[in-house]
């Protein structure tokens, strides 16, 4: 539990490597340690989400591709022992197909899923984010990927101190 990364993307389309937004939050030692959000360039400008999470193509026209990101992102998931995700197969199908989209390696590290960590820890029902983060008074600006990823370290913190096992609970 004492390094792993809290990863959150938004996508622009029902595409995977469509990621949008990525947010990063780097816990060492039990602490957060590095925090970092960025807006991707997506492979299409035809954005269907932005009623979700509010970002438009012409935020994004000129911030960089997943590929020249990559560089960015790269350190954080090399100082991890694992990945965290609320909805983790959500997040872990979006890196995938950013990563294939650009010609890089997948990260070989397991993921944990937020969702199932609350509701075998705190049976917390329903589990989507806003709802775990009342449950556990942590704040979130839902949809804002840097936001979306602290609360995912947050969650996952906050099952380490209520002893839950983490290595029962994978977003497969």
């Amino acid at each position: 539990m004492d390094n792993f990364l809290a990863i959150d993307f938004e996508t622009a389309d029902h595409g995977a490597d469509s990621a949008c937004a990525v947010g990063l939050v780097l816990v060492r030692g039990g602490r957060i340690a590095r925090r970092a959000a960025h807006l991707i360039r997506p492979p299409r400008r035809d954005f269907r989400f932005t009623y979700i999470h509010g970002i438009t193509w012409n935020q994004v026209r000129d911030a960089p591709s997943f590929a020249e990101l990559w560089p960015t992102i790269a350190p954080f998931v090399d100082a991890a022992d694992y990945l965290a995700a609320h909805n983790a197969p959500f997040d872990r199908g979006v890196l995938r197909a950013c990563c294939a989209a650009a010609g890089i390696a997948p990260p070989r590290r397991r993921f944990i899923c937020t969702v199932s960590l609350a509701r075998a820890t705190w049976n917390v029902r329903p589990t989507k984010l806003p709802d775990v983060c009342r449950h556990l008074g942590i704040p979130l600006k839902h949809h804002d990927a840097g936001s979306d990823a602290e609360a995912c370290a947050r969650i996952v913190l906050a099952a380490a101190g209520a002893g839950a096992e983490l290595e029962r609970v994978s977003g497969r």
